[in-house]
């Protein structure tokens, strides 16, 4: 018989540390003081209370908790004395059947760990979708993480643990997070489509109207019609446009999504997640057969990245009126113009106009992301509010000295670019920290046709600087343009500036970050209220109607915009509870 919550809530302290033991490894401390905090709301508010107890242990307590876990594929595997818990775990993973070399790997990595760590290595094996990770993905991340700092190895230890515990307590409720799994899976589908010179690698690179984009689209496509969606096409600009029809005619309409394009071997996660997770729930409406007095239309946007051409946004921006024409004149590293890629995929540039949304045929944009930062993680927390979307600027710079010999030219005497971009990426770094959440970054720093002996005469560089107002964001802008001029000015250099895109601070609809909170309250998790650095389709239709995004917790610290980026199933099962909450409050104000 599983566990219920009425079970944990209505039984003596005793029976109820009973009914919770074994899932924090030999460390019934934890949910003992967890069982002090009753009556628990649901699954997920027992598993944030029990990691917020570890969270306020200290260092101490912390250690040894992470010393009371077993080495993976270890002594205490060898000599059966694991428990049954992490002997199931090891299992699934298939450590108990390693090869003599597989088994010789983890020895040393395991010896090397503790050498210079002090406890052993935790990793939560049966991974983020609760299946096991491959014998490959275990001995890459440990080897990986043999690299990471004491500091940061402890906190990385204890969120294995939370997760290890998640899918403890899930087998003990006998819980499966079904529409979680069904958008991880989803995602791991469409993530089979990489460009050229990434598929081969086994990375992720998805840009504008290659063959792989398209692919990506038809499989959106034919998924979204499998959810029971009532219109799915592809319009002038690649966007995968799905909409579910409400329960009477000329109703307004919910927008929601975000895009499917991705950086140069980045993540599979970011974007994705906005389209995956209101389609899991269009999916259980179209089971039970419900309709909502309002229109849902999902949209997956063809482009957000900038990757291909130097222009952002354009799947967001066309619906708010904002595709330049002069972009199709752009060419891509390979001397593809926009147009021609545009021709190619079979779109009708002459269309793009016509897909400006009427803003009053809309009750306004949600979208749920992938946080792609550690704040979540940190906190221990799977979900975040969105107060606002960071404003940004980007440039495209050039730096132009003198290139001259390396050996012959005194060091008071050389116009050297690279020197001259070296001290202004330091200037940003130093503007940037002097307000609060500004960000400044200088992605792309190269010397064309540079040469070890040759001093440089010429750098091109991209600035990248965020803040979470417009105001702020324009006075950092501001100094690091005149710091710009002004080390050109002293070093005897020239430079040039291209502006490649300008985006609006995207405050939070106050009424639609409400409908998120009450969404994730009525889950037990605890509201965490936080900006975004990063940029969303969501700024681009918050210039035409109310916006407000939900964050999904990421793992590996959080990081995006790289291989590493992941969350898991249970989180996006939460992402898509929420997202059905937020739509049953909808239908209740009509």
């Amino acid at each position: 018989m599983s566990l219920t919550l009425e079970q944990i809530n209505t039984a003596s302290l005793p029976e109820a540390a009973a009914l919770l033991d074994g899932l924090y490894e030999h460390s019934p401390w934890i949910a003992e003081a967890a069982l002090a905090q009753r009556p628990f709301r649901s699954l997920a508010h027992l598993k944030q209370v029990m990691a917020q107890i570890v969270r306020d242990a200290g260092r101490e307590p912390q250690l040894a908790l992470i010393r009371a876990h077993p080495e993976l594929a270890g002594k205490a595997m060898v000599s059966n004395t694991l428990t049954a818990e992490s002997t199931h775990e090891q299992s699934k993973a298939g450590l108990t059947n390693c090869t003599p070399e597989e088994f010789a790997r983890i020895q040393t990595l395991n010896a090397d760990y503790n050498a210079k760590f002090g406890f052993p290595f935790i990793l939560a094996v049966r991974g983020p979708r609760g299946t096991g990770l491959s014998k490959r993905d275990i001995i890459d991340t440990f080897a990986r993480r043999l690299d990471n700092h004491p500091d940061f190895e402890v906190a990385e230890c204890l969120r294995n643990i939370h997760r290890i515990v998640e899918i403890r307590l899930n087998d003990k409720f006998g819980v499966e997070p079904v529409l979680g799994n069904l958008v991880w899976d989803w995602q791991e589908a469409l993530a089979q489509h990489s460009d050229p010179g990434y598929a081969e690698k086994g990375q992720l690179t998805v840009t504008y109207l290659t063959d792989a984009h398209r692919a990506c689209a038809q499989r959106i496509s034919r998924n979204m019609r499998d959810a029971g969606f009532d219109e799915v096409h592809v319009d002038a600009v690649g966007n995968v446009v799905a909409r579910y029809r409400a329960d009477r005619p000329n109703a307004r309409t919910l927008l929601t999504g975000s895009h499917y394009d991705t950086v140069r071997n980045g993540g599979k996660y970011d974007g994705r997640l906005g389209i995956f997770t209101p389609m899991a729930c269009v999916r259980e409406l179209a089971r039970q057969g419900l309709r909502l007095p309002f229109d849902i239309e999902v949209i997956g946007f063809a482009e957000e990245e900038g990757q291909r051409y130097k222009a952002t946004f354009l799947g967001s921006g066309a619906l708010v009126g904002q595709f330049n024409p002069a972009w199709l004149d752009q060419k891509d590293a390979d001397g593809v113009t926009m147009r021609a890629a545009m021709q190619h995929a079979g779109l009708c540039v002459d269309d793009i106009a016509s897909l400006r949304r009427n803003p009053a045929d809309y009750l306004g944009f949600v979208e749920v992301h992938i946080e792609q930062g550690p704040v979540l993680n940190e906190i221990d927390l799977p979900l975040g509010i969105v107060t606002s979307i960071n404003g940004s600027v980007r440039y495209l710079c050039e730096v132009i000295g003198m290139a001259s010999h390396a050996g012959t030219t005194p060091m008071d005497r050389r116009r050297d670019a690279a020197v001259a971009v070296a001290e202004l990426a330091l200037y940003v770094e130093h503007r940037a920290m002097k307000d609060a959440d500004s960000v400044g970054t200088i992605g792309i720093l190269q010397v064309p046709n540079g040469s070890t002996n040759v001093v440089p005469g010429r750098c091109q560089f991209t600035l990248d600087l965020r803040a979470p107002t417009d105001a702020q964001r324009d006075a950092m802008v501001g100094d690091v343009l005149a710091e710009l001029a002004a080390i050109c000015k002293r070093r005897q250099l020239h430079h040039t500036l291209e502006e490649t895109m300008r985006a609006a601070a995207a405050p939070s609809a106050p009424a639609w970050q409400q409908r998120w909170e009450r969404a994730v309250s009525a889950l037990g998790v605890p509201l965490h209220r936080m900006p975004s650095g990063a940029g969303h389709d969501a700024m681009k239709l918050h210039e035409i109607m109310p916006q407000a995004m939900l964050f999904v917790r990421g793992q590996n610290a959080g990081i995006s915009h790289n291989p590493l980026e992941s969350t898991t199933s249970d989180d996006m099962q939460l992402a898509v509870d929420a997202f059905s909450k937020l739509l049953d409050q909808l239908a209740t104000e009509f």
